[in-house]
Formats: C-alpha cells, structure tokens, sequence
C-alpha cells in the first residue's frame, strides 16, 4: 500500500466509525453499529481489486483478485454445515460479490483518479463469461451437500506450490501469455503476482483444519469473507485466527478517546518505520544487484547490517498500520512484533518475530508432527523427535516465502540454530557455566547471547535476500575477508 492509500483507509474508517457511534453512550453492553458487517465487507471485498499491482499479463490482474473471492467463497462451502449455507439468508453477499466483480469490470468505460486502482479489466464480453463460469462453480459448491474440504486444502496447496516455485510459475506465465495471445518469450515468474494469497491460504487452511476436527465456529458467508480478506491485514498479515476475528466484528471495543489515540500512535509509527527508516535502508541494503559487485569486508558488514534492519523496520512497519487500522474499526489483532531483535536465544526470537505465522507453524505443523512421533514411536529419543519437528517446522516457513534453495537452505539453518539452542539450553541447565550467579557473569552472559543471536540471524537473512546459493557463499566469503 501507498502512504496515500494507507492515509485514506485510515481517515474513512476513522469517519465510518465516528458516524456511527451510537447515540446513548450511557447504556451498558456492546454496541454493534447498524449494517458494520455490510460495510466492512464491501471495503475489504473493493480492497482486494484495489490492492492488486499491474500485472504484464493481459486481464490477470483482474482475475487473480476475482479468484481470491471464489476460492473464499469454495473454502466456506467446504466448512459450513449444508444448513447454513441457505442461498436466501447468503444472497445479499453473493450479489454483492459479483457487483464488486462487474463494478470494477465496467470500470475500463471510465477514467478513474490516478492511483486508486491499478489494475486493467479484461473486455467487458470475456469477463461476463468468464463470471458466469465462476459463478457456476460457486453455485454448485454452495449447494453440495458437503464439499470436501480435503480437496479444497489441496487445490490451495498446489496454488501454492506452483506460485512459490519459480519454474512453475515461469511455465505457467507463458500459458497464461499464450492464452492472451501476448508474446510468451517475455514470460516471468514474477508475472503471476498474486496479492495477498500467502496470507489468504494461511487463513483458509486453518479454517479447513479446524472444521477437520470441530473446532471452528459458524460464521456466515458475508463474515467469513470479511475475516479472510480483512484489508488492514490483507496483505502483510497478521493472520488472525477466525474465532478471535468474529468477536471482534460482531461486538467492536468502543473507539473512545483511549482507543483512538493508540491508534493514532501506530499508525505514525508505521508509517515513520516503513516510509523514513525502512525505506532509507534500502538504499544501502544488501540486495542481489550489488551483492555480486561489492567485495570489501567493511561495506558488506554495513550492507548485511542494513538489510536486517530494514527487513524488520518494513515488515513490523506494515503491521503497526495494520494494527493501527484494525483499532479504528473495533478490531485488536495480534500482535506480530516484539522487539525480536533484543532476545539473547533463537527461541525467544521467533517468539517474537511474526508471531502469528510462528503460532500457527507451531499449531498445525509441529505440535501434530511431534504429538505423533510421540505416540507412534514411542521408541524415539526427546532429542531425534525435537530434531525433526524443528527441521520441518523452519522448512515450512522457508517455503512458505518461496520453493528455492536459498529459502529451503534459509528454513534448515534456522532449524539446525534452533535444535542446537535447545541442547544447549538443556546442557546448561546441569552445568556450572549455566549457573552464573554473579550480577556482572549474567550481564556479560546475556550479552553475549544476544551477540550471536542477532548475528546468527543476520548470517540467515544472507540466504533468504539473495537468489542463489552462489551469490549467497560469495558473500559470506566477502564478510569473512576471503573474496
């Protein structure tokens, strides 16, 4: 998002929330305000079309966002008992999906401000039909009995895959040109920008997973849509669970002069730390056009210094905004950030580095792994399961970025720190170095823990910058002074 799209979010929800404020401050017991769910889910809906970049290949940038909305609405379908998916009580959200769709389909007829909208619609014919053929598989999903959501988990699991490996996507940019009838020797991996769809698949496989095992609870069409494309969060999180989110948008907090100033707090400190501190890192920033061009030891150390900064000053920017916004509208979202930077092992640094992608690895990746080896080979040593738990947890966040080398090598190096921080830390706990009594021994202690923390996170983020496994090793040669 742009500082004026950021600002003008902000402001009109600002404004929405202020008119609509109820009018008998003094009766006790929450105060929904009239038609709150409509509202936020024709902005988070426009939001998802808004929000897309220009892409070079010919209507994508039209039809990605108009996916996001159907692959929603299927994902509903598959955890929505059959009962409650009537297409009488669920119509308005339907219609109100297909007008945002034609909305911005008719939008080629008209000459919109600069900047409120990027993306080209396809001729109005071929989206008429190409709505008609997605409005089909929504109508027939919403009126199976009991679609699968195994199926819906792997159709977004191999969206994943195919958009987060480069080949893949490389070949799937040339058939999408092919189609278009563009020239296909141009074809890019990075054609198929995909807004927000990392976040959005997080989201709707937790709500696969736990309608899988009972936990989730109902929520309507118009509600569910909202959590998955809520436009503060959209797309650069946090990822929000749905139970937490539907307290939030069916009873706000009050926005009362507390609630407005916190949120005015974060959204200036967002925007200080994205737009003044990020941003100016980036200029001197290890990245892969220079990473190959510098070789003396001092400035790599400055770049690399700049990069890990500037990776966390743009992304918890991005959050505080989120956060800021989510406040205006009667939503606390989890928070993602705190000061990750300033802990002395690996542990308490991904507890407090993305929490809420670190939460939701832990919930359905490592404690069902672990939970397993436990109960089904018992025979397994404490340290093997914790090993293999470890290993694949920070694979998956690895992959989660991107299928590639460098990102796999990434995920594996923050696995291996983290097992090899737990021995230690068990080591520790039954030796005399561990017992440090000495006020000054647990300050030069704490210190250098946090030294090789911070750096063996910087050495990381050299393999999640960088593209391939050469740039990053001729880097790592530069910093040591061997290039």
């Amino acid at each position: 998002m742009t500082i004026q799209q950021i600002l003008f979010a902000f402001f009109a929800a600002l404004i929405y929330r202020v008119m609509t404020m109820p009018a008998v401050k003094d009766v006790p017991g929450p105060h929904p305000e009239r038609g709150r769910t409509g509202v936020l889910f024709a902005a988070s809906v426009l939001a998802v079309y808004g929000l897309q970049p220009s892409l070079p290949v010919r209507g994508l940038d039209y039809w990605l966002p108009t996916l996001t909305l159907v692959l929603t609405v299927i994902c509903w379908a598959a955890v929505t008992p059959a009962e409650e998916r009537s297409l009488k009580a669920n119509a308005p959200a339907l219609l109100g999906l297909l007008g945002a769709a034609l909305l911005v389909a008719l939008s080629r007829f008209v000459t919109l401000p600069a900047g409120l909208v990027n993306l080209a619609p396809p001729p109005l014919e071929q989206a008429l039909i190409g709505l008609v053929v997605l409005g089909v598989l929504v109508f027939i999903s919403i009126r199976i009995k009991q679609p699968s959501a195994g199926l819906a988990l792997g159709i977004l699991i191999v969206l994943f895959v195919v958009l987060k490996t480069p080949p893949l996507a490389l070949l799937t940019s040339a058939g999408l040109r092919s189609l278009a009838g563009q020239n296909t020797a141009g074809a890019s991996p990075i054609d198929i920008r995909w807004l927000g769809f990392s976040y959005l698949a997080f989201r709707l496989i937790h709500t696969l997973r736990d309608r899988q095992s009972g936990r989730l609870p109902s929520a309507t069409l118009a509600e569910y849509l909202t959590y998955a494309v809520f436009f503060p969060a959209f797309t650069s999180g946090p990822i929000d669970k749905l139970d937490r989110f539907l307290k939030d948008l069916r009873t706000p907090a009050a926005l009362d002069s507390g609630e407005f100033a916190e949120a005015f707090r974060r959204l200036v400190l967002g925007l200080f730390k994205k737009f003044a501190v990020a941003d100016t890192l980036a200029i001197i920033a290890l990245n892969p056009q220079v990473a190959g061009q510098v070789t003396q030891p001092g400035w790599l150390w400055l770049m690399l210094y700049a990069y890990t900064l500037q990776i966390y000053f743009d992304f918890s920017g991005y959050t505080d905004i989120a956060l800021a916004m989510g406040r205006i509208l009667g939503f606390k979202l989890p928070e993602n950030f705190n000061n990750p930077y300033l802990r002395t092992n690996l542990t308490q640094f991904w507890n407090n580095w993305h929490m809420t992608l670190t939460n939701w690895v832990r919930a359905y990746f490592f404690n069902p792994v672990t939970r397993w080896f436990r109960v089904n080979k018992p025979e397994m040593s404490v340290p093997l399961v914790m090993v293999i738990g470890q290993l694949g947890t920070m694979l998956l966040i690895g992959l989660w970025h991107g299928v590639t080398v460098n990102f796999v090598i990434w995920g594996l190096w923050h696995g291996l720190g983290l097992f090899a921080q737990n021995r230690y830390s068990e080591w520790a706990k039954r030796s005399a170095p561990g017992r440090v009594q000495s006020t000054w021994g647990k300050k030069l202690l704490g210190f250098g823990s946090w030294l090789v923390t911070f750096h063996y996170v910087a050495f990381g983020w050299v393999w999640f910058c960088l593209p391939d496994m050469g740039s990053a090793l001729k880097v790592f040669a530069g910093l040591l002074g061997l290039g």
